[in-house]
């Protein structure tokens, strides 16, 4: 009976903290802890260096305590500039009455954090971030500010603004710009907008395009920050095939390999990074002797990527949010996982740094092609929106390599033959 009584007293235990934590996966969860297996690869991509947003990080890391002064010191700052005191107070209660909607935004919904604690935080780090960005938008007017006037500190901030962890939720900062910001300070319509030119530097693509492109897209149903940074990589029509992998497998080709076969790469402009293309011109495709002209080869058309510091970051934390939250649409990981098809060794990223399809600031196009081969480490994909480009890309090679050896045979068997003839003609 005892033993009986001691199993019962276990499953009810169970029972009872089943009850208390609520399943994981909400309709509304959006920001996720980063998974084991990614971060033993790199835990320093996905850890704030400067400041903790959200719940995720809070009291987690001394060295991110220095920051709440900061945050504080913007509070008082925001609650000067304005007009209605009470817009703030009534933005609190908001938050107040979505305490449980916004744990449900987190993959952990932090039991051990109370409601005031939660609410407290969530309002000074939404004040922060939004007197951050109007000043950002308007830095002639704020020459004095550390953070503004100091670049490595203004960068690190917006690396850590857009880790996967340190998340608030999109709604939550709309809410606080259009309630509560005066007028008088806004220069765009939308938060999001503003959100956009704060995180400008983290695009692949050139800024004169990136305005054009936001007026088409819409962004406004971004969950938070790394979800806008994805949009952005995105172009505006995406086909994805949703081809299982294990249905076939197609063996990639190194630049290197593809450029033997008469391919040439090309960088576009105006285009989102994803939208790469592969044109070929069949009919002169069959004058094998015209490959060698630039204007009769393949070509890979790619929009250009920028490669500094801070990009392995943001690809890091764009492919662990697309794991958890998109993997049937796993688009970053599948561009990340062609690129890396490409380059295998440094001969292979000078070929696209040459051609200008990639530029970086690292030390050397060796550590680019070490940077490259890291990323999809763990990264699991069962679908790519490249499938077809694939198909197209494996039937030239098959195509060409045909091509090569028939006219090599050609070539060989004329060669002989000439040689014969000349052999006769000596002897004559």
């Amino acid at each position: 009976m005892e033993i009986e009584s001691s199993a019962d007293c276990d499953i009810q235990h169970i029972l009872n903290i089943s009850e208390i934590i609520e399943p994981s996966l909400w309709p509304q969860c959006c920001i996720y802890k980063v998974p084991t297996t990614l971060l033993k690869v790199k835990d320093e991509a996905y850890t704030p260096l400067l400041i903790s947003i959200g719940p995720i990080h809070h009291n987690n890391n001394k060295k991110l305590e220095e920051m709440q002064e900061y945050k504080h010191r913007y509070f008082h700052y925001f609650w000067n500039r304005l007009d209605s005191k009470n817009d703030l107070m009534n933005y609190k209660e908001f938050l107040q009455q979505e305490d449980q909607n916004i744990r449900r935004c987190y993959q952990k919904k932090f039991y051990d954090i109370s409601n005031e604690q939660m609410v407290d935080m969530i309002l000074l780090d939404s004040v922060f971030i939004m007197e951050l960005f109007l000043r950002e938008n308007k830095k002639w007017e704020h020459k004095d500010d550390y953070i503004i006037t100091q670049l490595c500190v203004s960068r690190s901030i917006q690396r850590d603004l857009l880790l996967i962890e340190n998340q608030l939720p999109m709604y939550v900062l709309e809410k606080l710009y259009g309630t509560v910001v005066p007028n008088n300070v806004k220069n765009h319509n939308l938060f999001t907008m503003l959100a956009h030119d704060y995180f400008a530097s983290c695009y692949p693509h050139h800024q004169e395009s990136s305005k054009r492109m936001f007026e088409e897209k819409n962004w406004e149903k971004s969950f938070h920050f790394t979800d806008l940074i994805r949009s952005s990589y995105l172009p505006m029509k995406l086909s994805n095939q949703h081809i299982d992998s294990q249905r076939k497998c197609l063996k990639p080709r190194t630049a290197t390999k593809l450029k033997q076969v008469g391919i040439s790469f090309q960088k576009v402009h105006n285009r989102c990074l994803l939208d790469i293309k592969f044109q070929k011109k069949p009919f002169f495709s069959w004058f094998l002797c015209l490959g060698c002209l630039p204007c009769f080869k393949a070509k890979f058309l790619f929009p250009q990527l920028k490669v500094d510091h801070t990009t392995e970051c943001v690809l890091r934390n764009l492919m662990a949010f697309e794991q958890c939250h998109y993997p049937d649409e796993p688009y970053i990981c599948n561009y990340v996982s062609f690129l890396d098809s490409l380059i295998h060794t440094k001969d292979d990223a000078e070929l696209l740094v040459e051609k200008e399809v990639i530029v970086h600031e690292l030390g050397s196009d060796e550590e680019l092609a070490n940077l490259v081969n890291g990323l999809c480490k763990h990264i699991v994909m069962n679908s790519s929106c490249y499938f077809q480009l694939m198909e197209d890309l494996d039937e030239h090679w098959r195509t060409a390599r045909g091509k090569l050896r028939r006219s090599f045979s050609k070539i060989a068997w004329i060669a002989t033959l000439i040689f014969r003839v000349f052999q006769l003609l000596l002897r004559r």
